[in-house]
């Protein structure tokens, strides 16, 4: 596991900035930490990968709740209890499609707003702690290479006080990835 502990301070606010962070070969729906990131879907319906596994976990609550909130737009961020996960919440974020129309650094933009919405809501929750999965290497077929170098860049510049963000991977080569782009 990589952990880059450090400490910044924002000068114009003075607030601290994320101390640690870790790499994590895991599955997400099992970590013990305030937050965890759902990848969700536009409609907030039931998915496979990731999605699937933290509904599964969290039992039918989840579900029910999200259908009853009926959507989020791509880039945005929206926190619910975790009810039965060892995390307390779950925050739940859009990521586009990598093969659908539009502009690929518009793609880029619209990914690392998830990531800094995310960050953004675990502060206004009072997490201090959150797990991100590899947002959008999935089904909506993001380079990884492309989404962790996004994933980093925002973490590392994100003024939120969050005192650590893991980034769970679910195959080693993809936690090699993420501690290339951190030292790098």
């Amino acid at each position: 596991m990589f952990s880059g502990a450090k400490i910044v301070a924002n000068p114009a606010t003075l607030e601290v900035m994320i101390e640690k962070i870790d790499i994590l070969v895991a599955r997400i729906e099992a970590l013990d930490i305030d937050a965890i990131v759902n990848p969700a879907n536009t409609e907030l319906a039931p998915g496979g990968g990731a999605d699937g596994a933290i509904r599964a976990a969290a039992g039918p609550e989840l579900t029910r709740l999200l259908d009853a909130v009926g959507g989020l737009a791509e880039g945005a961020a929206l926190a619910t209890p975790g009810f039965r996960l060892a995390a307390r919440w779950v925050i739940h974020t859009v990521a586009p499609r990598w093969r659908a129309p539009g502009l690929e650094a518009q793609k880029i933009a619209t990914l690392r707003s998830c990531y800094s919405s995310c960050l953004t809501t675990a502060a206004e929750i009072g997490a201090e702690a959150i797990a991100f999965p590899c947002i959008g290497t999935g089904i909506f077929g993001w380079p990884k290479d492309i989404a962790c170098s996004a994933a980093i860049g925002v973490v590392r510049a994100h003024p939120a006080p969050i005192s650590r963000v893991a980034f769970c991977c679910f195959s080693s080569e993809d936690a090699a990835l993420y501690r290339a782009a951190l030292r790098g």
